[in-house]
């Protein structure tokens, strides 16, 4: 799964990444959590694409309570065509979760270790994720998204048996976010593992296990217990 990751580049860096308008602004994040906001980019309606704000977990828009029943943060990529609360998003509201790293843990003899993963060359990326719009009974709109997961490459594998799907190549953000791309056997070939030699990882500070901490030092590297 993947249930953390960071965010700290400039908003200006993931606009120029995805071509998108910065229409919502977010601060830098070293440890991304459920249920906080996330910046995404979408297919604009007109035409273009938006860099927007979206909560992490996903509502279905047909869900009575958007507090009450499952707020899934991640979407299996192998079956997302088939699960009801993923199909038609699937199809017609893809997005891409602005990352700059993103973190899986390891089991070990003192516990679950969190190790940090980013491209070799430090650029940034996006998460390929689903989105959804539910509105309630009083006009409330909620704008909400879970993130895709595939099997694991080399470089995570020891680690973690599933990594969110990352597209990192203009080619395949351009591909993900286009509104007319909606056969699933189409989409199905965008869902690869990226190759293990795109990253470098490292041990950090279990202090990212707590959503209260937020601040450069969480990526810092520092020694895994044996």
């Amino acid at each position: 799964m993947c249930g953390r990751f960071v965010r700290s580049r400039p908003v200006s860096d993931y606009a120029a990444l995805f071509g998108a308008e910065p229409v919502a602004a977010l601060p830098p994040s070293w440890n991304v959590a459920p249920g906080q906001p996330v910046l995404a980019a979408r297919a604009r309606r007109g035409g273009g694409r938006e860099l927007v704000a979206l909560r992490w977990g996903l509502v279905p828009s047909w869900a009575r309570d958007p507090d009450k029943g499952p707020r899934p943060i991640n979407a299996r990529a192998e079956t997302a065509a088939e699960r009801p609360a993923f199909r038609t998003a699937l199809r017609r509201r893809r997005c891409l979760v602005a990352a700059d790293g993103f973190y899986e843990w390891r089991a070990t003899r003192a516990g679950r270790w969190p190790w940090l993963f980013r491209l070799a060359d430090g650029a940034p990326f996006g998460l390929a994720g689903l989105w959804e719009r539910w509105e309630g009974p009083d006009g409330t709109v909620l704008e909400t998204c879970a993130v895709l997961t595939v099997e694991a490459n080399a470089a995570v594998a020891p680690v973690h048996a599933r990594m969110p799907l990352i597209l990192a190549e203009r080619e395949a953000v351009a591909a993900w976010l286009d509104p007319d791309l909606q056969d699933p056997a189409a989409l199905q070939e965008l869902m690869a593992p990226l190759p293990g030699d795109r990253l470098v990882a490292w041990p950090v500070s279990r202090a990212v296990n707590s959503p209260r901490r937020d601040e450069p030092a969480l990526v810092e590297p520092v020694a895994e217990p044996a």
